[in-house]
């Protein structure tokens, strides 16, 4: 049983295609200017910053930067699956948290199917990836049934999604 933040997907409304233009040019280039948004789209730049704006309000998109670990200096990257068991949703709760809060987690999502998790952990030997491994499985020992872990050899695709 995973348990999701109240809220994250409601209120979600259809994205029109002026939406999908600005999704579109922010993922090619997440620099590119409300001026050239605007000049792309016909409309004044108050109009794309404030649909900017609704999109992350409604959490259809995040502003950020996607860093490559292996370039600041964490060469592992470990892709783990996790299955629960035994577990109530106080204790589901404590382990999402624990992990959201973990410096060193990069990506958690839930799963449909085997696995109720996939969690990304990177590491800058695998002393310290055998490490986070251990403290996480260890504190979580209770609820965690099984643990398969994956070192991610290269990433070819990240976040880039076809909004047809």
């Amino acid at each position: 049983m995973v348990v999701e933040k109240p809220g994250l997907m409601e209120n979600l409304e259809p994205l029109d295609e002026k939406d999908k233009v600005i999704l579109r040019a922010l993922q090619r280039d997440g620099r590119v200017s409300l001026t050239n948004l605007a000049k792309k789209l016909n409309v004044a730049i108050d109009t794309v910053k404030a649909r900017i704006e609704r999109m992350q309000e409604k959490n259809v998109m995040h502003v950020g930067a996607f860093i490559n670990p292996k370039a600041v200096g964490y060469p592992l990257v470990a892709d783990v699956k996790i299955k629960l068991h035994n577990n109530s949703q106080e204790d589901t709760v404590a382990f999402i948290a624990h992990l959201k809060s973990h410096p060193r987690v990069i990506d958690l999502l839930s799963l449909m199917g085997d696995y109720d998790l996939t969690c990304v952990i990177i590491a800058k030997n695998t002393s310290e990836l055998e490490q986070i491994s251990q403290d996480i499985r260890q504190k979580f020992k209770t609820i965690i049934a099984d643990w398969r872990g994956f070192l991610v050899l290269r990433m070819h695709k990240f976040e880039e999604y076809a909004l047809e």
